[in-house]
């Protein structure tokens, strides 16, 4: 039986689980996707971020 993981594309929304990234457990929105990265947006309140991560540091929500 194959395992079917579902792609991480522009749109989703994705939790960082790096456990060196200070942006662990933050939820954003993914803006942009290479082969390997992801440009994932965060907004909170007065603030919006836009910060890169490797896709395997990516979790889908």
């Amino acid at each position: 039986m194959e395992n079917l993981a579902k792609p991480i594309l522009p749109g989703c929304v994705v939790r960082v689980s790096d456990d060196n990234s200070i942006y662990k457990g933050y939820k954003g929105f993914v803006q942009r996707v290479t082969t390997k990265k992801a440009a994932v947006l965060f907004e909170g309140g007065n603030w919006d971020k836009l910060v890169t991560f490797a896709l395997s540091d990516l979790d889908l929500v």
